[in-house]
């Protein structure tokens, strides 16, 4: 393994070199280019179907909506491929500027933000609505990424090395969990993990998770709302009657739960769901369970597997030979960033979970979080490009 490059400050924006800007001729990795174009053939269909009722409420179409959503799948599609056209080690040099900046959308979003369902996650610029938390957390993995790299030399060292990192991640997760707990755990998981791969002391890492898992706690029980989700999950887990359903306590899980019930094996058939006119947002945060429902263990099973191939392409193949660790980094966080949210997604639907919120990605109807799903992706692509012991091609540039 290298732990270091020609130009080994990639965190400095000029300097650049003509091979860090050049793309190599070859193909991006196929694979996972058949997987998100499935993805959202899957989304597509399924918004589709668990949208209708939603659209009758609000005095539209689902047609229109459906268009809607294809319309930011193709913006999604031309920011993924924008993305892979630029070399990496480019896009690197922006992490620390990247970071800053998402901190001051942070906390303009919780000042200016528009209340919804009692948090404050998303800013509207004429017109435009999008969620900072999804800008922000593209910008740490990639500036953990960078630290990391440079810091090789003296990894294990506390103050030099680990200090440091420690500071951009507890700022960035501090911010976000403050309107939208689930992504700033899951973030902090991933940092973690990179850390970890970064040889980062086993030690100082120890000592993040407990930090992590008291500042957790702290936001959980400050939360009447966040309290209330993982007091309805334990008591989900422990005891389910008709009680709890009559008094909707738990409501969104139960019928999530009934949905996937309803499906079975083979589903009910494309557009028979019948949940969705009672589960709240069934085309965003509980799309898995009108899937479940609609195609059955085979086709829920079968977009799991997906995410799955995806995981071990982005992880087993990509990062693995990377040609550096910089390249590694940055494929481990935007490989987990992109699964774990529909890892989790799924698992909230099925019970594993407390109610999350959290989207599936290129399935789940919505604007930011499948652009910068879009960009996660474009990312991976490019790292592929520069290992040429991936013999699996699909498209040159």
């Amino acid at each position: 393994m290298y732990y270091t490059t020609p130009n080994s400050k990639v965190g400095s924006i000029f300097g650049t070199t003509r091979e860090e800007l050049d793309t190599p001729v070859q193909g991006s990795d196929r694979i996972i280019l058949v997987c998100v174009f499935m993805l959202m053939m899957v989304g597509a269909i399924a918004v589709y179907s668990s949208i209708a009722y939603f659209a009758q409420t609000h005095n539209t179409t689902a047609g229109s909506l459906v268009f809607s959503h294809v319309i930011k799948l193709g913006i999604a599609l031309i920011a993924m491929i924008f993305a892979s056209k630029i070399n990496y080690r480019v896009l690197a040099r922006f992490s620390r500027i990247a970071v800053v900046f998402s901190w001051i959308l942070l906390i303009a979003v919780m000042v200016y933000g528009d209340l919804v369902f009692g948090a404050r996650r998303s800013l509207s610029v004429a017109g435009f609505s999008f969620q900072p938390s999804s800008f922000a957390a593209i910008a740490l993995i990639l500036h953990v990424a960078v630290l990391l790299h440079e810091k090789q030399d003296y990894i294990k060292d506390f103050k030099r090395a680990f200090i440091p990192i420690l500071i951009w991640v507890t700022i960035t997760c501090f911010l976000i969990a403050l309107e939208d707990f689930s992504s700033a755990a899951i973030l902090m998981g991933i940092s973690v993990f990179m850390m970890f791969v970064g040889r980062i002391s086993s030690v100082q890492l120890l000592g993040l998770i407990l930090i992590g898992l008291a500042g957790g706690s702290a936001l959980v029980l400050s939360s009447a709302e966040r309290t209330s989700r993982v007091t309805n999950y334990i008591t989900q887990v422990k005891d389910i009657n008709s009680e709890r359903l009559e008094s909707s306590s738990g409501y969104q899980a139960q019928q999530a739960h009934i949905a996937i019930a309803r499906g079975g094996v083979i589903g009910v058939g494309i557009g028979k769901s019948t949940q969705r006119d009672f589960l709240p947002a069934p085309y965003n945060d509980f799309i898995f369970a009108i899937i479940a429902e609609e195609y059955g263990i085979i086709g829920s099973s079968a977009v799991m597997l997906i995410f799955i191939v995806i995981l071990y392409r982005g992880i087993g193949v990509i990062a693995r030979y990377a040609p550096d660790v910089l390249g590694t980094l940055m494929a481990l966080g935007a490989t987990l960033m992109i699964t774990l949210y529909g890892f989790v997604n799924a698992a909230v639907a099925t019970g594993l979970f407390p109610v999350t919120g959290l989207p599936m990605p290129f399935i789940s109807y919505g604007g930011t979080s499948m652009l910068f799903a879009g960009v996660m992706i474009g990312i991976l692509l490019n790292i592929s490009k520069h290992n040429r012991q991936i013999q699996n091609r699909f498209y040159n540039g």
